[in-house]
């Protein structure tokens, strides 16, 4: 039976980190998480895309194991299909909050992701998804993003730059939400302290580990806290410059195998510590 690896757990997002523009799995990448696997280690999925963006995506992957979804909103099962944990957005302090960041910025145009395992992705008039693939229904009035709960509220605006957006909007909201860049047109607001952070070390938990064991891979700011929160952490090639910053480790591209020339690395290196030394006759 293999040693337990220095490395107990591989958190990774998906988009811009383990998924391929074309949202697949690299036939390298799947046979570099086996290899973690064959080691003992555990995958653990760290995504911004609630569960029911996700779902279909990791029953075609085969993958079983949690899921951290909705910038850390949920902990889910995907071997059972279970919501395990699910954190809402207050949906007054939500509509505040907007009202704070137009206060500022003017018009932004917004959408929300609704709580539960089939909650559906809701968008204004105005408001255009970053990520086409991903299914969005469309309202005629903002009023109609609340009714019912909700997890996160997306927001673009016509102007400003997502940078400029995300600053503005974390400068109005305090308290009232946290504020995260979690990829290009994608500013969100999610429930104040909940982040990847806070969805790793819940995850750990529940599977009985120290999350300081994870390696992390990940591109964008909303990553931070998951850098934060795991003992090593790895950013792709191209990785916002925050998040180079702040990685212990850039590897290639998420089209060039980045993940997996990471995880070929540790985990053969790991193998061979674990292999005892034959003694000499």
């Amino acid at each position: 039976m293999p040693l337990p690896p220095a490395h107990a757990l591989v958190a990774t997002d998906l988009d811009g980190t383990l998924l391929r523009r074309d949202d697949t799995v690299s036939p390298r990448t799947r046979s570099a998480l086996g290899l973690a696997a064959a080691a003992g280690a555990r995958h653990l999925v760290v995504t911004g895309r609630p569960v029911p963006g996700v779902r279909e995506l990791l029953d075609g992957l085969g993958y079983r194991g949690l899921a951290v979804c909705g910038q850390g909103t949920q902990l889910y099962d995907a071997g059972t299909g279970r919501m395990i944990r699910a954190v809402g957005l207050d949906r007054e302090l939500a509509a505040a909050a907007l009202g704070k960041i137009e206060a500022q910025v003017g018009q932004v145009f917004a959408a929300v992701d609704q709580d539960g395992p089939d909650g559906r992705t809701l968008i204004e008039p105005g408001y255009l998804m970053p990520h086409p693939a991903l299914p969005a229904h469309r309202v005629l009035h903002r009023d109609e993003l609340w009714a019912a709960p909700v997890i996160k509220v997306l927001i673009r605006h016509p102007e400003l730059d997502d940078e400029a957006l995300a600053s503005a909007a974390h400068a109005a909201v305090g308290d009232l939400a946290t504020v995260t860049l979690s990829g290009p047109g994608t500013v969100e607001l999610q429930p104040y302290g909940v982040d990847k952070g806070t969805g790793i070390a819940l995850a750990a938990g529940h599977l009985g580990l120290d999350p300081a064991t994870a390696i992390a891979f990940g591109d964008m700011p909303n990553d931070l806290p998951m850098f934060r929160s795991c003992g090593y952490g790895v950013a792709m090639a191209n990785s916002h410059p925050l998040l180079l910053a702040a990685a212990d480790e850039v590897t290639l591209s998420h089209e060039e195998d980045g993940v997996a020339v990471v995880l070929e690395r540790v985990f053969a290196c790991e193998a061979s510590l674990a292999t005892p030394t034959p003694r000499s006759a």
